[in-house]
């Protein structure tokens, strides 16, 4: 993408913040595969599932192994690849193809190791307001340096493997807090600290970012979000959301995906 249309791709991205019911260039049969964040499950990306689908679009939002409706499943085991390994079953069973696929907060880990095994299934990366590591690193290399003792600390704390939940952003109704606060469970904490094993080189596929800008005092996405912003092959959006956009704000979010996919490659 040249520097101008970069610019350009930015300022789109606030026109979707200001209008209520932008026009959205529609695509056909768009499929989006999410890759949820830590602690939670497929269950959090109900409210999307309808506006989507109204669109003509289907959304995919697969539940990681030991969590949710699979926490039967939760072992002290389950690490950032098994977690990958769930998507690239997903892939496979349900033969997915030409997928915009969305990596939310925690999500972002599980999808680039998705991307870099599943680069013939995939048309587009998102990253909404996620982790975006390299080769070789784990969440607790690429988050702010106090995250891998005060996870460690936690885990001690708790039964010595499993994470509990961040805290759910203060902008959720009490509706929603109390919907999230029933389902969400500690995750394993080799989840975290796993490093990615990339097998196919740096990703060449289309990217593109989704900073959600009510941020929190301690926001770890910030260095992910300027990163973005600045590099000629990304392309970069923000949004007037906390950080579950996809229960605070599901309209806006449904717009701006399917606006990110309806963009030439």
């Amino acid at each position: 993408m040249k520097r101008r249309e970069f610019l350009k791709a930015g300022a789109a991205s606030m026109t979707v913040v200001a209008m209520a019911t932008p026009a959205i260039a529609q695509t056909s049969g768009t499929t989006f595969l999410v890759c949820t964040g830590a602690w939670s499950a497929g269950w959090s990306w109900k409210k999307m599932h309808p506006l989507m689908a109204a669109a003509g679009h289907r959304l995919a939002a697969p539940t990681y192994t030991g969590l949710g409706e699979r926490e039967h499943l939760a072992s002290s085991s389950n690490d950032l690849e098994t977690h990958i390994q769930d998507i690239l079953a997903v892939i496979k069973y349900e033969d997915l193809r030409d997928i915009v696929l969305v990596g939310h907060s925690y999500g972002g880990m599980v999808a680039t190791g998705v991307a870099d095994r599943a680069r013939d299934r995939i048309t587009r990366l998102v990253y909404l307001d996620a982790f975006v590591p390299t080769d070789g690193q784990s969440l607790m290399d690429v988050g702010p340096p106090t995250v891998r003792q005060r996870m460690q600390e936690l885990a001690k704390a708790g039964d010595g493997w499993r994470v509990p939940s961040n805290p759910i952003p203060s902008d959720t109704s009490e509706a929603d807090v109390k919907w999230i606060s029933e389902r969400r469970l500690p995750q394993s904490i080799k989840c975290f600290e796993q490093p990615l094993k990339m097998r196919g080189g740096d990703l060449t596929l289309p990217r593109s970012y989704i900073y959600l800008t009510r941020v929190t005092p301690a926001d770890p996405f910030r260095p992910f979000a300027e990163r973005a912003k600045n590099d000629r092959n990304w392309r970069y959006y923000e949004l007037d959301a906390s950080h579950s956009a996809h229960v605070t704000a599901p309209e806006a979010l449904a717009q701006l995906l399917q606006m990110i996919a309806s963009q030439p490659t």
